[in-house]
Protein backbone atom coordinates (compact mmCIF):
# COMPACT_ATOMS: atom_id res chain seq x y z
CA UNK A 1 0.00 0.00 0.00
CA UNK A 2 1.52 3.31 -1.16
CA UNK A 3 1.19 6.90 0.51
CA UNK A 4 -1.62 7.81 -1.76
CA UNK A 5 -3.46 4.93 -0.43
CA UNK A 6 -2.34 6.21 3.18
CA UNK A 7 -3.39 9.79 2.29
CA UNK A 8 -6.95 8.74 1.33
CA UNK A 9 -7.48 6.01 3.97
CA UNK A 10 -6.59 8.97 6.57
CA UNK A 11 -8.50 11.48 5.10
CA UNK A 12 -11.64 9.13 4.94
CA UNK A 13 -11.21 8.45 8.54
CA UNK A 14 -11.00 11.77 9.42
CA UNK A 15 -14.13 12.65 7.70
CA UNK A 16 -15.95 9.43 8.76
CA UNK A 17 -14.85 10.82 12.37
CA UNK A 18 -16.72 14.31 12.17
CA UNK A 19 -19.80 12.66 10.37
CA UNK A 20 -20.13 10.41 13.24
CA UNK A 21 -19.58 12.61 15.91
CA UNK A 22 -22.53 14.93 14.64
CA UNK A 23 -25.36 12.50 13.37
CA UNK A 24 -23.91 9.06 12.98
CA UNK A 25 -23.47 7.16 9.84
CA UNK A 26 -19.45 7.70 9.67
CA UNK A 27 -19.50 4.07 8.44
CA UNK A 28 -21.01 4.62 5.12
CA UNK A 29 -18.06 7.13 4.46
CA UNK A 30 -14.93 4.84 5.37
CA UNK A 31 -15.49 1.41 4.60
CA UNK A 32 -16.46 2.13 1.03
CA UNK A 33 -12.70 3.32 0.98
CA UNK A 34 -11.53 1.11 3.12
CA UNK A 35 -13.16 -1.77 0.23
CA UNK A 36 -11.41 0.10 -2.26
CA UNK A 37 -8.30 0.90 -1.59
CA UNK A 38 -7.88 -2.65 0.04
CA UNK A 39 -9.13 -5.05 -2.15
CA UNK A 40 -7.49 -7.68 -0.46
CA UNK A 41 -9.50 -7.05 2.44
CA UNK A 42 -12.97 -9.49 2.88
CA UNK A 43 -16.20 -7.95 3.47
CA UNK A 44 -15.75 -9.31 7.08
CA UNK A 45 -12.25 -7.83 7.76
CA UNK A 46 -13.11 -4.07 6.40
CA UNK A 47 -16.16 -4.21 9.06
CA UNK A 48 -14.16 -5.74 11.62
CA UNK A 49 -11.38 -2.72 10.93
CA UNK A 50 -13.42 -0.16 10.57
CA UNK A 51 -15.17 -0.94 14.20
CA UNK A 52 -11.93 -0.74 15.68
CA UNK A 53 -11.34 2.72 14.10
CA UNK A 54 -14.86 3.82 15.23
CA UNK A 55 -14.68 2.14 18.84
CA UNK A 56 -12.00 5.46 19.23
CA UNK A 57 -13.76 8.15 17.52
CA UNK A 58 -16.87 7.55 19.17
CA UNK A 59 -15.21 7.39 22.29
CA UNK A 60 -13.63 10.50 22.13
CA UNK A 61 -17.08 12.08 20.84
CA UNK A 62 -18.26 10.95 24.30
CA UNK A 63 -16.06 12.54 26.52
CA UNK A 64 -16.27 15.77 24.22
CA UNK A 65 -20.02 15.47 24.86
CA UNK A 66 -20.13 15.01 28.57
CA UNK A 67 -18.03 17.69 29.51
CA UNK A 68 -20.74 19.98 28.54
CA UNK A 69 -24.35 17.61 27.93
CA UNK A 70 -24.87 15.81 31.63
CA UNK A 71 -25.93 12.21 30.70
CA UNK A 72 -28.07 9.98 32.89
CA UNK A 73 -25.03 7.82 33.45
CA UNK A 74 -27.10 5.42 35.73
CA UNK A 75 -29.50 4.73 32.44
CA UNK A 76 -26.88 5.21 29.77
CA UNK A 77 -24.18 2.87 30.94
CA UNK A 78 -26.56 -0.28 31.74
CA UNK A 79 -28.27 0.75 27.68
CA UNK A 80 -24.38 0.74 26.36
CA UNK A 81 -23.70 -2.57 27.94
CA UNK A 82 -26.84 -3.73 26.41
CA UNK A 83 -26.37 -2.21 23.40
CA UNK A 84 -23.00 -3.92 23.02
CA UNK A 85 -24.22 -7.21 23.74
CA UNK A 86 -26.84 -7.59 21.16
CA UNK A 87 -24.40 -6.10 18.77
CA UNK A 88 -22.13 -9.00 19.40
CA UNK A 89 -25.19 -11.23 18.79
CA UNK A 90 -26.01 -9.66 15.49
CA UNK A 91 -22.55 -9.63 14.26
CA UNK A 92 -22.62 -13.19 14.87
CA UNK A 93 -25.45 -13.75 12.83
CA UNK A 94 -24.15 -11.47 10.01
CA UNK A 95 -23.33 -14.37 7.66
CA UNK A 96 -26.57 -16.02 8.53
CA UNK A 97 -28.84 -12.78 7.09
CA UNK A 98 -28.99 -11.97 3.18
CA UNK A 99 -28.21 -8.13 4.19
CA UNK A 100 -29.34 -7.12 0.76
CA UNK A 101 -33.23 -8.11 1.98
CA UNK A 102 -32.74 -5.08 4.68
CA UNK A 103 -31.56 -2.52 2.32
CA UNK A 104 -34.53 -1.49 0.54
CA UNK A 105 -36.05 -1.10 4.62
CA UNK A 106 -33.23 0.89 5.70
CA UNK A 107 -33.63 3.12 2.45
CA UNK A 108 -37.20 3.57 3.42
CA UNK A 109 -36.64 4.31 6.73
CA UNK A 110 -34.13 6.84 6.04
CA UNK A 111 -36.62 8.54 3.73
CA UNK A 112 -38.81 8.38 6.13
CA UNK A 113 -36.39 9.86 8.34
CA UNK A 114 -35.56 12.99 6.41
CA UNK A 115 -39.59 13.50 5.02
CA UNK A 116 -40.35 13.66 9.11
CA UNK A 117 -37.68 16.16 10.04
CA UNK A 118 -38.34 18.31 6.82
CA UNK A 119 -41.95 18.73 7.88
CA UNK A 120 -41.29 18.83 11.45
CA UNK A 121 -38.80 21.89 11.78
CA UNK A 122 -39.23 21.96 16.07
CA UNK A 123 -38.24 18.29 15.86
CA UNK A 124 -34.78 18.67 18.03
CA UNK A 125 -34.95 22.19 17.89
CA UNK A 126 -37.07 23.06 21.22
CA UNK A 127 -37.54 20.88 24.31
CA UNK A 128 -40.52 19.21 24.94
CA UNK A 129 -43.29 21.26 26.77
CA UNK A 130 -43.94 18.50 29.00
CA UNK A 131 -41.06 15.54 30.95
CA UNK A 132 -41.86 12.09 29.20
CA UNK A 133 -42.16 9.85 32.79
CA UNK A 134 -39.46 8.10 34.26
CA UNK A 135 -41.02 4.44 32.54
CA UNK A 136 -40.83 5.94 29.19
CA UNK A 137 -37.73 7.63 29.57
CA UNK A 138 -35.87 4.21 30.76
CA UNK A 139 -38.06 2.22 28.32
CA UNK A 140 -36.69 3.92 25.15
CA UNK A 141 -33.27 4.29 26.08
CA UNK A 142 -32.93 0.16 26.95
CA UNK A 143 -35.67 -0.45 23.81
CA UNK A 144 -33.30 1.72 22.06
CA UNK A 145 -30.35 0.38 23.21
CA UNK A 146 -30.95 -3.27 22.25
CA UNK A 147 -32.67 -3.35 19.23
CA UNK A 148 -30.30 -0.65 17.61
CA UNK A 149 -27.13 -2.36 19.43
CA UNK A 150 -28.03 -5.69 17.41
CA UNK A 151 -28.82 -3.86 14.13
CA UNK A 152 -25.31 -2.16 14.19
CA UNK A 153 -23.43 -5.23 15.30
CA UNK A 154 -25.51 -6.86 11.68
CA UNK A 155 -25.94 -4.41 9.39
CA UNK A 156 -25.04 -0.74 10.64
CA UNK A 157 -25.69 2.03 8.18
CA UNK A 158 -27.56 4.91 10.27
CA UNK A 159 -27.48 3.91 13.65
CA UNK A 160 -26.67 6.70 14.96
CA UNK A 161 -28.79 9.01 12.93
CA UNK A 162 -31.72 6.42 14.24
CA UNK A 163 -30.90 6.77 17.84
CA UNK A 164 -31.01 10.64 17.32
CA UNK A 165 -34.55 10.39 16.00
CA UNK A 166 -35.55 8.08 18.52
CA UNK A 167 -34.67 9.97 21.19
CA UNK A 168 -35.48 13.09 19.87
CA UNK A 169 -38.92 12.17 19.23
CA UNK A 170 -39.92 9.63 22.05
CA UNK A 171 -38.46 12.03 24.38
CA UNK A 172 -38.61 15.04 23.18
CA UNK A 173 -34.90 16.02 23.31
CA UNK A 174 -33.26 18.08 21.34
CA UNK A 175 -30.21 16.83 19.14
CA UNK A 176 -27.93 18.49 20.77
CA UNK A 177 -28.45 16.06 23.60
CA UNK A 178 -29.90 13.21 21.47
CA UNK A 179 -26.44 13.27 19.64
CA UNK A 180 -24.69 12.51 23.32
CA UNK A 181 -27.47 9.93 24.58
CA UNK A 182 -26.83 8.02 20.85
CA UNK A 183 -22.38 8.35 20.99
CA UNK A 184 -22.75 6.47 24.51
CA UNK A 185 -24.92 3.53 23.32
CA UNK A 186 -23.15 3.51 19.74
CA UNK A 187 -19.98 2.85 21.86
CA UNK A 188 -21.29 0.14 23.50
CA UNK A 189 -22.46 -1.56 19.80
CA UNK A 190 -19.58 -0.57 18.29
CA UNK A 191 -16.85 -2.54 21.72
CA UNK A 192 -19.87 -5.44 21.39
CA UNK A 193 -19.68 -5.75 17.37
CA UNK A 194 -15.63 -5.37 17.76
CA UNK A 195 -15.24 -7.79 20.85
CA UNK A 196 -16.38 -10.84 18.05
CA UNK A 197 -14.68 -9.30 14.81
CA UNK A 198 -11.66 -9.60 16.99
CA UNK A 199 -12.26 -13.13 18.78
CA UNK A 200 -12.52 -14.41 15.21
CA UNK A 201 -9.59 -12.97 14.01
CA UNK A 202 -11.50 -10.20 11.13
CA UNK A 203 -9.57 -7.19 12.53
CA UNK A 204 -6.10 -5.48 11.03
CA UNK A 205 -4.92 -4.24 14.15
CA UNK A 206 -2.09 -1.64 12.68
CA UNK A 207 -4.73 -0.18 9.92
CA UNK A 208 -7.23 -0.09 12.32
CA UNK A 209 -5.49 1.58 15.12
CA UNK A 210 -3.66 4.29 12.41
CA UNK A 211 -7.09 5.16 10.96
CA UNK A 212 -8.41 5.59 14.59
CA UNK A 213 -5.99 8.73 15.08
CA UNK A 214 -7.66 10.79 12.39
CA UNK A 215 -11.16 9.32 12.98
CA UNK A 216 -10.43 10.53 16.90
CA UNK A 217 -9.67 13.93 15.65
CA UNK A 218 -12.56 14.25 13.35
CA UNK A 219 -14.64 12.94 16.01
CA UNK A 220 -13.47 16.00 18.72
CA UNK A 221 -13.90 18.76 15.86
CA UNK A 222 -17.47 17.44 14.94
CA UNK A 223 -18.61 16.87 18.68
CA UNK A 224 -17.31 20.86 19.31
CA UNK A 225 -19.29 21.90 16.61
CA UNK A 226 -22.00 20.58 17.56
CA UNK A 227 -21.90 21.83 20.48
CA UNK A 228 -20.97 25.35 19.75
CA UNK A 229 -23.55 25.51 17.02
CA UNK A 230 -26.77 23.66 18.50
CA UNK A 231 -29.82 21.87 16.95
CA UNK A 232 -30.03 23.76 14.17
CA UNK A 233 -26.35 22.66 12.91
CA UNK A 234 -27.05 18.97 13.26
CA UNK A 235 -31.07 19.21 12.12
CA UNK A 236 -28.69 20.45 8.66
CA UNK A 237 -25.93 17.96 8.83
CA UNK A 238 -28.39 15.06 9.99
CA UNK A 239 -30.39 15.78 6.84
CA UNK A 240 -27.69 15.80 4.16
CA UNK A 241 -25.82 12.38 5.66
CA UNK A 242 -29.35 11.12 5.42
CA UNK A 243 -29.45 11.83 1.90
CA UNK A 244 -26.40 10.72 0.80
CA UNK A 245 -26.82 7.48 2.85
CA UNK A 246 -30.10 6.83 0.78
CA UNK A 247 -28.14 7.67 -2.68
CA UNK A 248 -25.41 4.86 -1.02
CA UNK A 249 -27.89 2.55 -0.53
CA UNK A 250 -29.07 2.66 -3.49
CA UNK A 251 -26.26 2.80 -6.04
CA UNK A 252 -25.00 -0.33 -3.74
CA UNK A 253 -28.02 -2.44 -4.16
CA UNK A 254 -29.30 -0.97 -7.53
CA UNK A 255 -26.62 0.40 -9.56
Amino acid sequence: MGWADWGVLMTAALAAGWVDAVVGGGGLILLPVILLTMPQMTPQEALATNKLTAVNGTAAAVVTFSRKVRLEWRLMAPAAVLAAVCSAAGAAVVSLIDKDLFVPIIMVLLVAVAAFVTLRPTIGTTLATHRPSRLKVVTTVLVAGGALGFYDGLFGPGTGTFLIITFAVMLGTEFVRSAAMAKVINLGSNIGALAFFAATGNVWWALGLAMAVCNVAGSVVGARMALAKGAGFIRVVLLVVVVVMVIRLGWQQFG
